[in-house]
């Protein structure tokens, strides 16, 4: 079975003068790169409504069609892999995603992913792209996620996504202490020379996010998140901004700045926290059958938990 892709972009600033398959890959982020060139060279992708060649440039205003045929994977492939449902319905399926488990097949993660466990568990998903999967954690965060059952839910929640009524709130710790709660409204873009990163930079999209205090500490501080944008990595980027990177996070909090002062007990717990310290906790949206709007809340997974509790057990002493 092939699945369709089809796409409409226009060429803005940031992208003028890149090679067309350059551009591509940066509007089409869940595709490789060698993927994407073999469309272009397909005649699958049109830029003006002519076809080009992958190393052809493009400009400002460039209408940019795509029209392809996704054809079934190796890592499309049914696989027995457990995630926790909190939630189902004919529609929706919310999961309580646990660290570790990468959500989609891409580069080094081919099996063992959500998508393959959701092809094994609700095999019907196979006719809904990316088995339902209408926006992603990251492998290391933990917490709520929905999943569509049906072509028309999932275009139901990616307008939701896309039109910013889709509630989603997070807990995170992160290093130093927040005077209080704010919002950051910083562009967010892939980092120029380290594309696994992204990196605050004028030339990139709207991110938006605001985040209120739950509990101080003597070198930490406990937070709740609240995202009105989806950009890639948002609150690990915007909290690594403010200076405040999330404990653990091996990519933006830079080598792990340990307190002064504090025991070789929690030196040793916050150096070997395997993961950034944040959870999807909250989820919120619009049912795409019933319109009505259903909330769901789950509790901190263990590892961050303990964190917690060994930070404030410090603390007390």
């Amino acid at each position: 079975m092939s699945e369709s892709v089809e796409a409409e972009f226009v060429i803005e600033m940031p992208l003028s003068g890149n090679r067309l398959d350059q551009a591509l890959v940066e509007l089409m982020p869940d595709y490789s790169r060698s993927r994407l060139q073999q469309w272009i060279k397909q005649g699958a992708v049109l830029v003006n409504g002519a076809q080009l060649k992958p190393k052809e440039k493009v400009k400002v205003n460039d209408l940019i069609e795509v029209n392809a045929e996704l054809e079934a994977q190796g890592e499309w492939l049914p696989e027995p892999v457990e995630f926790p449902i909190v939630y189902e319905d004919e529609d929706i399926m919310i999961i309580n995603k646990p660290a570790g488990l990468v959500v989609h097949p891409g580069a080094g993660n081919y099996s063992g992913t959500l998508v393959n466990g959701l092809l094994h568990a609700r095999p019907d998903s196979v006719t809904v792209p990316r088995a339902g999967i209408v926006h992603r954690l990251d492998k290391e965060t933990s917490g709520l996620m929905v999943v569509a059952k049906t072509l028309q839910a999932h275009a139901h929640i990616v307008d939701q996504l896309q039109t910013r009524q889709m509630g989603r709130e997070y807990e995170a710790l992160v290093s130093g202490v927040m005077t209080g709660g704010g919002t950051i409204d910083e562009p967010i873009a892939r980092h120029n020379r380290d594309r696994k990163k992204m990196t605050v930079t004028p030339f990139g999209k709207q991110a938006v996010t605001h985040y209120r205090l739950i509990k101080k500490f003597a070198n930490h501080t406990h937070i709740r998140v609240k995202l009105e944008t989806g950009r890639t990595h948002q609150i690990r980027v915007h909290m690594a901004h403010i200076n405040h990177a999330l404990v653990g996070d091996p990519v933006y909090a830079g080598r792990a700045k340990i307190p002064a002062g504090i025991s070789d007990t929690l030196k040793s717990i916050l150096r070997g926290f395997p993961r950034q310290a944040l959870h999807a906790k909250q989820l919120t949206l619009i049912h795409p059958r019933t319109e009505e709007e259903m909330s769901w809340e789950v509790d901190l997974p263990a590892d961050m938990q303990t964190l917690l509790g060994d930070i404030a057990a410090e603390q007390a002493e």
